[in-house]
């Protein structure tokens, strides 16, 4: 079957109604940044501000039309007002409403302040803890720039199927796992405006048959910029985890991101330490190469739980780069058990502390 090209996209676009007057979206000029990949097709409808509440309808039938084509797997059309979304105040903004994950018990974001720390690993492993302890897990890569879960998790190259209304997500030693990485080839750059990457993460955990979970582990994106905001407003989040290296650098950015979540009303669920020591295999020497308590010692400050350390080993390098983490490679090695410790107090934390999606209002996040 031949792949479907542009021409035939914006063909049959041209056969969906603008809803203002006649005119197809295509002749608003409201279609942009159409992008192929492998069966798999994501486009915007970039609208007037003005209009972009009421138009819901009209980017579904966009997405069906382009749903019907020969040759395509899977369609993600995002609606987006740059001008809406640079005008509206911020109480606007914190009034969104959020979104329904049904049958996901408890969301919890794994946020670094910066990238580097080895908080996409961490999210993995600490999801296959999770699920080595019987728990029905998720793993949601919220990083549209730089997606890691598809060659993390052994998963470089597939592609999630479709029945035209809801997306599978593939799975990983049991573990349910969705990312933009397996929507484009892993050196094809995401050249996005913020509004786009906002409604593609929207629609990625909207449109996704997650089915019953106990867990979805949110590997966030480094840092604390509109992804980490967005989801905080989004997604009933039940918590975040902050990881960092002990080194005084990566603990300042970590209490940066450890305060976003403050000041937008997402509980800390705790800190875990990255990189904690070093312990030679050969004589079995421990050094502390990026010195050693930072993390507790930040968490004890900011009266956050200290959640255990991890040490720096080639073997969870190793492991995630060939797409079986530790957790999974050595389920009954000393690191296994440590990310084990850690999945289970999480759980624990989970169960006596489960809330509703965070009322948001940006005016907290100027405060001092």
């Amino acid at each position: 079957m031949a792949a479907v090209t542009r021409d035939q996209i914006m063909a049959a676009l041209a056969a969906v109604d603008s809803g203002t007057g006649g005119m197809d979206v295509t002749a608003r000029g409201w279609v942009k940044d159409i992008l192929i990949k492998d069966g798999h097709v994501t486009f915007t409808l970039e609208v007037p501000a003005q209009l972009g509440p009421k138009l819901e309808p009209v980017r579904a039938a966009a997405e069906k039309a382009v749903t019907a084509l020969p040759g395509v797997i899977s369609v993600t059309a995002v609606l987006t007002a740059a001008a809406a979304a640079a005008q509206a105040t911020p109480q606007q903004k914190g009034g969104a409403s959020k979104l329904e994950l049904t049958g996901v018990r408890f969301v919890v974001a794994v946020a670094s302040g910066k990238g580097g720390v080895g908080k996409s690993t961490t999210a993995a492993n600490l999801a296959f803890a999770l699920a080595g302890q019987g728990h029905k897990v998720a793993i949601f890569d919220a990083d549209i720039f730089g997606p890691s879960m598809p060659r993390m998790l052994g998963l470089a190259g597939k592609k999630p199927s479709s029945d035209g209304k809801r997306v599978q997500p593939l799975v990983s030693h049991g573990v349910k796992v969705m990312s933009i990485g397996f929507m484009i080839a892993e050196d094809d750059p995401i050249i996005w405006r913020g509004p786009m990457v906002m409604g593609a993460l929207e629609q990625m955990l909207r449109d996704v048959d997650w089915g019953e979970l106990d867990v979805m582990v949110i590997d966030m994106p480094p840092g604390t910029g509109d992804t980490q905001l967005t989801i905080s407003q989004r997604v009933p989040l039940a918590g975040a985890v902050i990881v960092s290296t002990p080194q005084d650098i990566a603990l300042l950015d970590a209490r940066k991101g450890l305060n976003m979540f403050r000041k937008v009303e997402v509980p800390i669920l705790g800190i875990i330490e990255n990189m904690s020591y070093y312990v030679c295999p050969k004589c079995g020497n421990r050094e502390d190469i990026f010195d050693h308590g930072g993390a507790h010692r930040t968490a004890d400050k900011f009266e956050a739980e200290f959640l255990g350390e991890i040490p720096l080993d080639i073997k969870i390098r190793e492991t995630s780069d060939g797409g079986h983490p530790i957790v999974v490679a050595e389920p009954d090695g000393p690191h296994a058990k440590a990310y084990g410790v850690i999945a289970a107090r999480l759980w624990e934390k989970l169960n006596g502390a489960q809330r509703k999606a965070p009322k948001i209002s940006l005016g907290n996040l100027f405060k001092r």
